[in-house]
């Protein structure tokens, strides 16, 4: 299943890089289901990052997640894989 991440989540005046959101295109309750699955980001060189999904994030089916290292802003709209 691929997935498109949205950018970093933030609030009002901060910004926190160590989570990103990512939209798969489904609803909350099979959303609900990916919390916990892996998932593999591959930069336009080659170099693949590993991520986790962490939890939903509102009402609209999107999920934060984590990954080490901290994927970079170039990562923005790029597509992400679930493993």
């Amino acid at each position: 299943m691929e997935g498109i991440i949205l950018g970093y989540r933030r609030g009002s005046t901060t910004q926190n890089v160590n989570q990103v959101l990512i939209d798969f295109g489904i609803d909350v309750s099979k959303a609900a289901e990916l919390v916990g699955k892996e998932l593999l980001w591959t930069s336009p060189s080659g170099k693949q990052i590993k991520g986790k999904v962490i939890a939903i994030h509102g009402k609209k089916g999107i999920v934060r997640a984590k990954f080490n290292p901290n994927l970079p802003g170039q990562a923005k709209s790029t597509k992400v894989n679930l493993i």
